[in-house]
């Protein structure tokens, strides 16, 4: 029997990545961005052998983080269809590099600090209350032996600021699934969970609001 989500925000991600194949010129140039600031990220966290990709939706990062020819994916997720799905639908040359496992960013189903890594690019940005992300950050450290990699929404960008104005001139702003947060409150939260900032990249410096963070266990 699958697991049900543990949090709104993971069921959000199960719905929303529909294709691990990008379509149309947009979609693709969003994704060789996206690539890149892996890369980068993966390299600054040391190249980890054993990642942990929780939660991993539809494999849509697999290709990058196979690239690198010793390193093994843990492929979590709560639903033991959604992650059968992406296996069967994942490169089969590849797929033996690919263990899935099910399990939830608040409660993963390992001991401590059981992967190099955790690499977490589609939770963040859908968590409003402080308290969650810290219980998220607290498990990672518990789990990861060395680092984590984390996407999130923040302040400080042209997009943030545009986001702000027309949430202002909202009547009704009704329900929202996606959150802005403010880099001193993220950062903070970060030192609270017993993490060290190793680096961190913008999508689009100064424009997007994505930016793509490698923490460290101190």
């Amino acid at each position: 029997m699958p697991l049900p989500p543990s949090t709104p925000a993971e069921r959000d991600v199960s719905v929303a990545q529909a294709s691990p194949v990008p379509c149309g010129l947009g979609a693709r140039l969003a994704y060789w961005r996206e690539a890149q600031l892996v890369r980068h990220a993966l390299r600054a966290a040391g190249e980890p052998g054993l990642v942990l990709d929780l939660p991993c939706g539809n494999g849509h990062f697999w290709p990058v983080l196979t690239e690198h020819a010793n390193r093994v994916i843990l492929a979590g997720g709560h639903n033991a269809d959604t992650l059968g799905r992406a296996m069967r639908g994942f490169n089969p040359a590849l797929a033996t590099r690919i263990t899935p496992l099910q399990a939830s960013v608040d409660a993963i189903t390992l001991g401590n600090n059981a992967v190099d890594c955790i690499f977490c690019m589609e939770v963040f940005h859908r968590v409003s209350d402080s308290e969650q992300r810290l219980a998220i950050l607290h498990e990672f450290h518990r789990v990861s032996r060395d680092t984590v990699i984390i996407s999130l929404w923040v302040d400080g960008n042209y997009f943030a600021w545009r986001r702000r104005r027309m949430e202002q001139r909202r009547a009704n702003p009704g329900r929202q699934n996606r959150f802005v947060v403010a880099r001193n409150q993220i950062e903070r939260e970060f030192v609270q969970a017993g993490f060290e900032i190793v680096d961190h990249h913008d999508r689009v410096p100064g424009y997007s609001m994505w930016r793509t963070y490698v923490l460290r266990k101190v």
